[in-house]
């Protein structure tokens, strides 16, 4: 099989490594500022698995094309760029070979579902809220209860001030933007955003002294959505297991 240069096999690997960086602009395009975390999310659901068709099948045909001719560069360029495409219909193809995890459909999760921690500093102004801080009541802490009977508060045999220094260092190393924070009272405010889409979601965290010992709680609030596919229960969870280390 010859090893000279192809021009279709260098389009067709061209096409499928700026299709990747569109679909990596609509997943990221909200953490530099070129839209609301809501309108990449639309775009991947709308354009997503199009794209990867439209890669994976050029690729394909490219690959037969080439294998046809005995061009083997043009082949390997071919067959990378169908792997990209492919590579781009791979959360479809993994939720058709397996059925998806189920989460409830609350955004508000909380250590402390009888008395959950109350927002003072970040309120309904707070910018492109469409969900409440007021808690949901007896039927979220149920929904909650059922699908993650795990979360609970923290207690830790700290003063109540160390506990507090050690939740505000994990928040930060967590990465949140802490946007109150109050020692006197032992609580603060932050801002969570996830990885993928930049959604943001609000944070507080309350020291208080349980027993004789210090009590760490934690609620977590997306800013829209009905449910959030466990995103604040990953982040309380996550929270707890650094603190508790």
């Amino acid at each position: 099989m010859s090893n000279k240069s192809s021009r279709l096999g260098s389009v067709l690997l061209l096409v499928a490594i700026l299709a990747a960086l569109a679909v990596g602009v609509m997943m990221f395009g909200a953490r530099f500022g070129l839209w609301e975390p809501i309108v990449g999310f639309g775009l991947i659901r709308t354009y997503m698995n199009p794209i990867g068709y439209a890669v994976a099948g050029l690729g394909i045909v490219g690959l037969l094309y080439q294998l046809i001719t005995r061009n083997g560069s043009g082949a390997l360029k071919a067959f990378i760029a169908s792997l990209i495409g492919v590579c781009l219909l791979a959360p479809m193809i993994s939720a058709k070979l397996q059925t998806p995890p189920s989460f409830p459909p609350i955004h508000d999760i909380t250590t402390d579902t009888s008395n959950p921690p109350e927002f003072i500093v970040l309120d309904e102004s707070r910018p492109g809220a469409k969900n409440s801080l007021v808690y949901g009541g007896p039927e979220v802490a149920a929904e909650q209860a059922k699908a993650y009977p795990d979360i609970a508060p923290i207690q830790t045999s700290k003063t109540t001030l160390e506990a507090f220094v050690e939740a505000l260092r994990v928040a930060k190393s967590m990465g949140w933007e802490v946007v109150a924070e109050n020692s006197k009272q032992l609580r603060f405010e932050a801002i969570a955003r996830t990885p993928i889409y930049s959604f943001v979601d609000d944070v507080v965290v309350v020291v208080t002294s349980v027993e004789g010992v210090s009590q760490v709680d934690i609620r977590s609030v997306s800013r829209i959505g009905r449910g959030d596919r466990g995103v604040n229960a990953a982040r309380v969870r996550e929270f707890i297991n650094a603190f508790e280390r």
